[in-house]
């Protein structure tokens, strides 16, 4: 641990602003001298204790509950105290200066301070040091952010399942898994002039596939729960007045986007998050796409261009009033190979056709695959399955976990290590020291995502993006 990991720490463990309830935690090792000097009593573990909290001549600033938690029975493995007070933002700092006044004043017994560097503490140090005293690991601890900042029920579901230890279990079995498959391949590298081959005994090849295969269903669940985390980001693209802008509004619900019939009315990117069956989809509307004299036109179509590269996924809007048009089946066209020029291959485009209110039944029948009406509503059901299905999205029957970019990162690297294992354990002898080092970094990618084995760089990337008191 670093120095600072020792330092008790406290802080406001209630959202800012006012509220109902406001908690004060504290934790630290030698927390009881603290919480008798402060309140002038012992608390007994475990217990809820309604009491004044005095201030330095004795008068109370609030009357609350206080609850102490001894070590190691806690959230964080050290002792904790909890002050629940009244939420309103003076009290709670009145609170937070009191209890730094009392650390600071000496112990009658022994002259010393009463709780020495008490100090307030950084974002997410509470859940850094549950992780660090081996109360969580550290994908329990990520799980723990993205509870609280999930923003659809389905994500704050996944994000319960991976703080209950779901995602930490399935890398635990892989991980074991490789352990006893290394365990064969060190064993036969320790002992070659032995006549019993331990690989072909313990079916080590079998051992890998089926461990490759077990690695693919994590993957497919991760890669889930990443896109209930972060959503992809649809971007909006076509001619001025193909309805855009409607089409945001008739996704989003609301009027986001300024509407009207002149051409080039968006001059900037409006963007509105939706969810669908618990994804969230960060819709953009962009400024229509076409040749332009006017300069703050010109910007906006430009903005529009740096967005559709940066999209997941590209809804192409057309206009069906205007299909059989030449000037406007050109600069489509035109538009389609920009896109292609622009999008990696990986990027799907959806061909939509809007204002199939106002088209002929027989443009209407030959644009049937994906027609829609922003207006009434037609056809928006339908657009909703086709973003999931671009998204990647497959419901699980039991539910999934909440995943990050770096999990997915470990795990692909995880599996590009057991492919060149599975080409070197095909060359059996003449490779099996690169077979036990390609299984060692396999397991080493896999302990990143646990955090059994993590730098202090990137524990500080991670908690710093914790609230404070958490």
């Amino acid at each position: 641990m670093l120095p600072r990991h020792h330092d008790p720490i406290l802080a406001i463990a209630t959202a800012p602003g006012r509220g109902s309830v406001g908690i004060v935690r504290l934790s630290g090792k030698a927390l009881p001298g603290l919480v008798r000097q402060l309140l002038g009593r012992d608390l007994p573990p475990r217990e809820a204790t309604y009491l004044p909290f005095p201030d330095a001549t004795g008068v109370p600033l609030d009357r609350g509950l206080a609850l102490f938690f001894p070590a190691p029975h806690s959230f964080t493995g050290e002792d904790v105290l909890e002050l629940q007070a009244h939420g309103g933002p003076v009290v709670l700092q009145l609170l937070l200066a009191r209890c730094l006044e009392v650390a600071a004043q000496a112990d009658p017994q022994t002259g010393l301070p009463v709780l020495p560097a008490l100090r307030l503490a950084q974002p997410g140090e509470f859940s850094e040091r549950a992780f660090l005293n081996d109360k969580l690991d550290l994908a329990q601890a990520e799980a723990i952010a993205d509870l609280i900042d999930a923003s659809t029920e389905a994500a704050a579901r996944s994000a319960s399942q991976s703080l209950s230890g779901v995602f930490s279990r399935e890398i635990h079995a892989l991980r074991d898994a490789l352990i006893r498959l290394r365990m064969l391949v060190e064993a036969t590298l320790d002992f070659p002039d032995e006549e019993i081959d331990f690989l072909q005994r313990a079916d080590a090849q079998g051992q890998l596939r089926h461990l490759q295969q077990a690695l693919q269903a994590v993957l497919a669940k991760a890669a889930q729960g990443a896109l209930l985390r972060e959503g992809i980001r649809v971007v909006i693209a076509g001619q001025p007045n193909a309805g855009k802008s409607s089409l945001l509004n008739a996704l989003a619900g609301a009027e986001r986007a300024i509407v009207t019939p002149v051409a080039g009315t968006t001059r900037d990117k409006v963007q509105e998050t939706i969810q669908i069956e618990g994804v969230p989809l960060h819709i953009v509307d962009t400024a229509g796409l076409r040749e332009s004299d006017d300069a703050v036109e010109k910007i906006g179509i430009a903005r529009a261009w740096d967005a559709i590269a940066e999209a997941d996924a590209v809804l192409f809007l057309h206009d069906l009033t205007r299909q059989h048009a030449p000037e406007y089946i050109a600069a489509d066209l035109d538009i389609q190979r920009a896109l292609g020029q622009k999008l990696s291959e990986r990027t799907p485009v959806i061909q939509v056709w809007n204002k199939a209110d106002a088209a002929p039944g027989a443009a209407l029948a030959a644009q049937a695959e994906m027609a829609v009406s922003a207006k009434t509503g037609a056809g928006l059901e339908r657009l909703r399955a086709a973003l999931l299905h671009a998204a990647g999205w497959q419901a699980q029957a039991g539910g999934t976990f909440i995943a990050r970019a770096r999990h997915l990162q470990a795990l692909h690297r995880v599996d590009g290590h057991l492919h060149a294992a599975a080409a070197h354990l095909a060359a059996q002898a003449q490779a099996l020291d690169l077979l036990a080092e390609e299984l060692r970094l396999a397991q080493g990618a896999l302990a990143e995502i646990t955090g059994e084995f993590s730098s202090d760089d990137l524990l500080g990337v991670i908690f710093s993006q914790f609230c404070i008191g958490k």
